[in-house]
């Protein structure tokens, strides 16, 4: 089969992208940073890429230290240079030399990749009068100033997002709060708000100073870090779960308890800071780490109201919080602003307005085996069970509805079809929401409904707004096994909503996307 990625392919053809980087897996048996099927036939044949291709950092070593396609270092060097990778991250290009003595590969190829990387630094402005290039005149103080921390802010706050809100729990009003506790590893973890590949902030504002500044003198917050993110102790010396009597001394004293589990870029960052205990950056299991779901546990029992923040680059599996805590929050990494973001939420300075870009599942153990390469029961497009939280689900402050849907046509032409409606904000309180449109084609073997066009819009209490999204014919198309895309006649599925058209998500929310069946008589590749 001939791998096709239609995200990739945009980003190339339409975005126009100047670099790819390569994988470190193979595919197909080829590694990626010397594969002829991806970086000859598809990226520079098939999509035209005129760009330069660079391998992922020491990707070219593993061809002959992991994957045993070639001998040595000079056949790796030869064999990345000849397939079109033009720069590699790491060391092993100073083998080039041995591979040209040793006819591996030509002066002629080496200068079609310098030319390539050349015309990159041309196209940034590095060989002109700096005064010409508008990218001298940053100066490093923009880094972090006032206009980049609202920046942070503001994905924070459009990102963020509540996946869990039992009887309006959330948002918190702090003039009925004397006291607050906040729990957890990743309360007043600074890596917990930055992923990797991070610059310096000035300041970070952790979830626990958030919620310090925003209450100030009005209540009482309570601190402990209840367990470490991922041993059984924070001691050297103490014993295991060292600190459950303070996690117990600050649940009694506290009206509500705010618990910040999860991850940080030391567990899952690329090759793992932490070593590999935790895999090498690769997570062992979707379980949080460490002993934080017992400490979760222990705080359950005190009896106090839990809202759980959860700050992780990747799903989690939590079915206990979700079957016993009263509030959820999935911050991802929200920067170094993200504290002051994340208590904002909390008590209700704005309605979360994120929705679930990944799929997170009940248990590991239902998923398929970690060797097996095919994508049944993976993503919402492949999976046959029902997810914890499925993707593009999110929860929000007040209420959206969807009015008067509709398509403009029944049948699928070249022309494609376009999808109204009018979405409206029933609720008291200003948010965003996202209009979701998924196609599913109703023959078998094809995957579940797949998202296709969606746009988000921001609605003041009893606004309403009509929308227009567009599907063009491709929307239709799934690729065959020659990795042909085709829209082929037939029936199709088309799902208009907030969230998927999957039975977890009607659960969650309680609302129906609303469904059109439309007919092709096209059996075109596109």
């Amino acid at each position: 089969m001939k791998p096709i990625c239609q995200a990739f392919q945009a980003c190339v053809e339409e975005a126009k992208v100047e670099a790819v980087m390569g994988a470190y897996n193979r595919t197909n048996g080829e590694p990626c940073c010397g594969s002829e099927l991806l970086l000859q036939e598809i990226l520079r044949g098939k999509w035209q890429f005129d760009g330069h291709v660079v391998s992922d950092c020491w990707a070219i070593r593993d061809f002959h230290e992991h994957h045993h396609v070639t001998a040595n270092a000079i056949e790796s060097v030869a064999l990345a240079v000849n397939q079109g990778c033009d720069l590699n991250c790491g060391s092993l290009f100073v083998f080039l030399l041995d591979a040209v003595k040793e006819g591996l590969v030509t002066e002629a190829q080496i200068d079609q990749a310098v030319t390539r990387l050349f015309t990159t630094r041309m196209k940034l402005g590095m060989f002109d009068e700096q005064e010409k290039v508008p990218y001298s005149s940053i100066k490093y103080t923009e880094v972090d100033s006032t206009e980049m921390q609202q920046l942070n802010r503001k994905a924070a706050r459009e990102s963020l997002v509540l996946l869990k809100n039992e009887n309006g729990m959330l948002p918190l009003d702090k003039s009925k709060l004397k006291t607050i506790g906040v729990i957890g590893p990743n309360a007043n973890n600074r890596r917990a708000l930055e992923g990797n590949y991070e610059g310096t902030a000035s300041r970070y504002i952790t979830i626990l100073e958030g919620i310090q500044d925003y209450v100030g003198d009005s209540a009482r917050v309570l601190y402990s870090e209840g367990c470490h993110l991922h041993k059984d102790k924070i001691s050297g010396l103490g014993i295991e779960n060292d600190r459950i009597a303070e996690v117990m001394g600050v649940c009694k004293e506290s009206d509500v308890v705010i618990v910040c589990l999860g991850l940080d870029a030391g567990l899952e960052g690329e090759e793992g800071d932490t070593g590999n205990q935790y895999a090498s950056g690769d997570k062992r299991d979707l379980n949080l780490p460490g002993i934080q779901e017992q400490m979760l546990r222990t705080i359950y029992e005190s009896g106090k109201p839990i809202i759980l923040v959860m700050l992780s680059g990747s799903a989690l599996a939590v079915p206990w919080a979700d079957e016993h805590v009263q509030a959820i929050m999935q911050g991802w990494y929200p920067g170094a602003q993200g504290g002051r973001v994340i208590a904002e939420a909390i008590f209700g300075e704005f309605s979360p307005e994120g929705k679930l870009p990944i799929t997170f599942y009940k248990t590991t153990e239902e998923l398929p085996e970690f060797t097996d390469y095919s994508m049944k029961n993976r993503t919402y497009r492949y999976m046959t069970q029902e997810a914890l939280y499925p993707f593009g689900y999110g929860m929000s402050y007040t209420n959206f509805t969807i009015l008067n849907t509709r398509i403009d046509h029944e049948r699928i032409t070249e022309a494609g079809i376009s999808v109204m409606t009018t979405i409206k904000n029933e609720g008291s309180m200003a948010g965003g929401e996202v209009l979701q449109v998924y196609v599913k084609a109703d023959r078998d073997g094809t995957p579940n409904a797949q998202l296709k066009a969606f746009r988000k819009v921001h609605l003041q209490p009893q606004e309403s707004k009509e929308l227009t999204l567009h599907l063009p014919v491709e929307a239709f198309a799934l690729y065959d096994e020659e990795g042909r895309r085709k829209v082929e006649a037939g029936t199709y599925a088309v799902y208009v909503g907030t969230s998927g058209p999957d039975s977890r998500s009607y659960t969650l929310t309680g609302k129906k996307t609303a469904e059109f069946k439309l007919v092709s008589e096209l059996d075109t590749e596109v």
